[in-house]
């Protein structure tokens, strides 16, 4: 008998013959009528009865399989192979760049690149200013930390950070879940030196939690949020963060602190006696102000400035509007006084106190996740439209450090923000010293310009973040998943509504929740097919994919399309029993049910309750009389049966074939031989 390693496809009986290694021929008598065979093929085809042998895989040491399951898991990009072959000097050099991206573009960096990142940089922090101060509010902290946060942040990124687009900065969907998560333990309004303690405590987590990720290489576990989760995740958040402006726009004082769309509503419509008609005029006009910016830009593209620059100059003008009417005594409120001055240190304020050392990880576990998200989809977005690369594991532990930097000088949780980002792209920037200009600039608003700020209205604050979070709303991505996945959509549907009817958080676990039952459907219930033989060809195919396709009498060819693992063989083995019942039961003598035939060449992987699944099955169709035949198992499969074989030598190596149309061939053959 053949070992495993030489295994081939020929039959056990005497009408084999042995050929040299490479095959095995066999031959039927030519004026026999072969019971069962499939139609005859073209000429080329019908050659002599070749069956080529199934080759196992090159013997490895269990080591040697461990050390290459770990580098394709954690180091799929292979990061360190540039290094092979390199001097320890350039090893070293290597090292710099890659832990300092920064030292790949600034020692070629000209004065033509800095006078595109300038005009970019001044651009973006025309954006930056007005929507920090507005996010800060939504996030329910002081407006100077927004401010604050658009300083730091960006010069830690501008070194250790990948992409040359991103712009770094506080984001809505981050600051509308921190200021509610928090706000269910602390007010910030009794108690917000609390509060503030709590966000920078979280933020401290968020980055430490984003930095491990990138250290370990872990990022694949941000893919759990699929693009349907976060179309759906997306397009809630930003109706719950537009409802929340209503506060603002309509003057309300007295206001939910919910965030679903019910409380919301019911908290406007019963306090419509606090409903400021001056401030309505003022939001609306502002607004439309704001949108028809945003729909001119999107229009042409080449009017981005017009986009970029509407939410400071909305700032101006109703800075000035508030200035001259004294409009805060006619019923519009204002931001108020802001303290001029850099970055505090707050690493005295960060609060490991077990009693609230629990929120603020769970605090900053989400935001960190979702700002870490938006920030990476969004590089690497800007990176394929320039056509370079960004890496991922490179930018979470940028954006992770410069979070826990900006956790220790008074920062709150930031990320690469979509629309800011856009807005550096499109102003032409060349390298990441866009953001080390943007930040200079809010370094001197910071210094010399927060008393302009005194009068700033916070109902055009509301109206920045609106006409900023609107985009977030992909109709169009939405109705493209309807059309290609009505399951995906289910998923997009079920995140949408959790955080528009329940809470962000608790939205975005359910929207998850299902993308993971998802897929463990998937691996559960794997898809199991028949095949059938395309007439005239060599060639089998799913029966109902191909109409063309035909049974082959006296075969069933089932083929599966999974890893057969402990997770899902009760199911195999349930499925296929009742098909080999159905076919058995047809009562058709001529076409009677002699061999099964299990593709296993879309089986890419195996475990120890998988070769028992095809151990039982071998004995249960033996039982019936039937004969199991497994074709072109891959090679970890044909290690994992090679060694089964060592041991019982369940299958010979004429139950292994390379093709179906080989095994039905040589099968049919002895079908006959076996007829009296």
């Amino acid at each position: 008998m053949v070992g495993m390693s030489g295994a081939y496809g020929g039959h056990s009986n005497g009408g084999e013959s042995r050929a040299p290694k490479e095959a095995v021929v066999v031959r039927a008598p030519k004026e026999a009528v072969v019971v069962g065979a499939p139609p005859p093929g073209p000429p080329e085809m019908e050659m002599a009865g070749v069956v080529h042998k199934v080759a196992a895989q090159p013997a490895q040491s269990t080591a040697s399989k461990m050390k290459g399951k770990v580098k394709e898991t954690f180091f799929p990009d292979d990061p360190f192979g540039s290094f092979k072959g390199q001097p320890l000097r350039a090893q070293w050099v290597l090292a710099a760049r890659y832990l300092f991206p920064v030292l790949e573009w600034l020692p070629g960096y000209s004065l033509s690149l800095f006078k595109s990142d300038l005009v970019a940089g001044l651009t973006i922090a025309s954006l930056a200013i007005p929507q920090g101060i507005s996010y800060a509010k939504l996030a329910n902290l002081p407006p100077i930390i927004g401010l604050y946060s658009s300083f730091v942040p960006p010069l830690v990124y501008a070194v250790l950070g990948s992409s040359r687009d991103l712009a770094v900065g506080p984001v809505s969907i981050a600051s509308l879940i921190m200021g509610s998560m928090l706000r269910q333990a602390v007010s910030p309004s009794a108690e917000p030196m609390l509060f503030l303690q709590l966000a920078f405590t979280s933020t401290f987590f968020a980055g430490l939690v984003q930095a491990s990720l990138g250290i370990l290489r872990l990022g694949f576990i941000i893919d759990f949020l699929s693009k349907a989760t976060l179309v759906g995740f997306m397009a809630g958040a930003a109706i719950i963060v537009s409802l929340q402006q209503l506060k603002a726009l309509l003057g309300i004082v007295h206001f939910t602190t919910q965030m679903g769309i019910v409380p919301v509503m019911a908290s406007v419509f019963q306090h419509t006696n606090e409903w400021s008609w001056q401030t309505i005029l003022m939001g609306a006009c502002f607004l439309a102000l704001l949108l028809a910016a945003r729909h001119v830009s999107i229009r042409w593209p080449r009017f981005f400035w017009i986009s970029a620059c509407a939410p400071l100059a909305s700032v101006i003008v109703s800075t000035l509007l508030v200035f001259l009417f004294k409009a805060q005594n006619h019923g519009i409120s204002i931001i108020g006084s802001l303290k001029c001055g850099l970055n505090r240190p707050s690493w005295d304020k960060l609060l490991f106190d077990p009693t609230y050392l629990g929120l603020t990880m769970k605090t900053g576990l989400v935001t960190g996740i979702i700002s870490l998200t938006e920030g990476v989809a969004v590089g690497r977005t800007f990176a394929s439209l320039k056509d370079y690369q960004v890496d991922g594991n490179k930018e979470m532990m940028a954006i992770g450090l410069m979070n826990i930097v900006g956790a220790c000088t008074s920062c709150y949780v930031t990320t690469g923000a979509f629309s800011r980002s856009a807005v550096n792209h499109n102003a032409g920037c060349k390298t990441a010293m866009s953001n080390v200009v943007m930040a200079l600039t809010v370094m001197v608003t910071l210094l010399f310009l927060m008393p302009l700020f005194v009068y700033t209205p916070n109902v055009v604050l509301g109206a920045i973040i609106i006409a900023a979070v609107i985009g977030l709303i992909d109709l169009p991505a939405a109705y493209n998943i309807w059309k290609m996945d009505k399951m995906d959509f289910l998923v997009c549907l079920c995140a949408f509504a959790g955080v528009i009817f329940i809470s962000v958080q608790e939205g975005l676990a359910i929207a998850v929740g299902i993308s993971i039952f998802r897929v463990l459907m998937q691996i559960t219930r794997p898809r199991m097919m028949i095949q059938g033989n395309i007439k005239g060809t060599d060639i089998y195919r799913n029966l109902h994919q191909y109409k063309e396709a035909q049974r082959v009498p006296g075969f069933l060819i089932l083929t599966v399309e999974a890893p057969i693992n402990f997770a899902n063989t009760n199911y195999l083995n349930e499925r296929t029993k009742r098909w080999i019942e159905d076919e058995s039961s047809s009562g058709n003598k001529q076409n009677e049910l002699r061999v099964v035939i299990l593709d296993l060449s879309a089986v890419p992987t195996i475990d120890t309750s998988g070769i028992a699944f095809l151990i039982d099955l071998k004995k249960s169709t033996e039982k019936h009389g039937l004969e199991l035949v497994l074709v072109n198992p891959t090679g970890e499969v044909m290690e994992k049966i090679q060694r089964a074989n060592d041991a019982h030598n369940h299958f010979r190596p004429d139950s292994l074939y390379l093709t179906t149309g080989e095994a039905i061939a040589s099968l049919s053959g002895f079908a006959k031989m076996a007829t009296p």
